[in-house]
């Protein structure tokens, strides 16, 4: 069910990785599917778990993201949930859509996930029109989901794929044309894009998306995984931008295990798996608050806490 006021206009407003968080949607795991067909799966983690016997639980799943919820209602952040579609996986609610300054973006995501934009049409019907970009019919060439995209500062951080791999790996979600989207209606962001590496088979080598291997928060810090990203450069740039002393570099296994994929919901709170004990203890020597949940059946189909929120509003006052 939506937790929702059907009257109240909802004005989106983010303009950051780390702001109060005031709203947010939550994805949900009922009805999520159960096991699903190797053949129907798109990611390499996903896969590696199903052969495995190891593919998550619906219960589990639901008790990983009701205490989730939990730590985000105890700071007062409003949590709207997708309608429940049947059989139907909602948990990443990052991928469908994202919100920058003040306009919100219906992304386009693989066709066998368009359904989730239904599911939270009592949300988007909040939000004036004029502040909805959809890009499925504005830029029905771009593809783009929401964990590529991270507004930094007066930055947007978008990781894609050039097209050669676009067209090779079906784990590769934004391509050039979702770059240019960025670019023509955010002019008054600077963007810098990633490119980053992929693979079908091999999680441990793919980073799906831009919040798999890199992740900036509130004190100036940020998390990094350099083997992500394809090109040297593109590396060099964020030690430069954030200074290598602000930088928690993360390892292949902590990459594996969506170690970056921590979420902010203030500048100094950040909600992190109970699993990371290195990243979580590296978090609090740099002065956050870690708010530690369960969340690793979760992140065996390749996403964590990020990737299954989509905040809306975050305060600025």
């Amino acid at each position: 069910m939506f937790q929702t006021d059907e009257n109240k206009e909802l004005k989106p407003d983010v303009r950051d990785e780390f702001a109060p968080l005031a709203e947010v949607v939550l994805g949900t795991s009922v009805s999520f599917g159960g096991i699903p067909k190797l053949e129907d799966v798109y990611d390499p983690k996903s896969k590696e778990h199903i052969l495995a016997g190891t593919f998550p639980e619906e219960k589990d799943l639901v008790m990983e993201m009701e205490g989730f919820a939990f730590v985000l209602a105890k700071y007062g952040v409003k949590v709207h949930r997708p309608g429940v579609l049947p059989e139907y996986n909602q948990i990443f609610s990052r991928d469908i859509g994202f919100v920058i300054d003040d306009c919100f973006v219906i992304t386009h995501m693989l066709e066998d996930r368009s359904r989730e934009v239904q599911a939270i049409a009592n949300v988007l019907h909040l939000i004036p029109d004029k502040k909805v970009l959809d890009m499925r019919t504005l830029c029905p060439n771009g593809k783009l989901e929401g964990g590529d995209i991270m507004p930094v500062r007066d930055y947007i951080f978008l990781g894609y794929s050039e097209e050669e791999d676009f067209n090779r790996y079906t784990v590769a979600r934004t391509n050039v044309a979702g770059v240019e989207f960025v670019k023509e209606h955010f002019p008054g962001r600077k963007l810098k894009t990633f490119q980053l590496n992929k693979s079908d088979e091999r999680a441990d080598e793919n980073a799906l998306h831009l919040d798999c291997c890199f992740q900036a928060l509130g004190l100036g810090h940020c998390l990094l995984y350099p083997a992500g990203f394809k090109k040297a450069e593109d590396v060099e740039f964020i030690r430069s931008f954030f200074g290598p002393e602000n930088i928690i570099e993360i390892t292949k296994q902590e990459m594996y295990d969506m170690g970056s994929n921590v979420f902010s919901i203030k500048p100094d709170v950040v909600v992190s798996e109970k699993g990371f004990e290195r990243i979580n203890r590296e978090l609090r020597q740099r002065g956050y608050t870690v708010e530690e949940v369960k969340y690793s059946e979760v992140a065996k189909m390749e996403g964590l806490l990020r990737c299954s929120t989509l905040p809306l509003v975050r305060s600025y006052a």
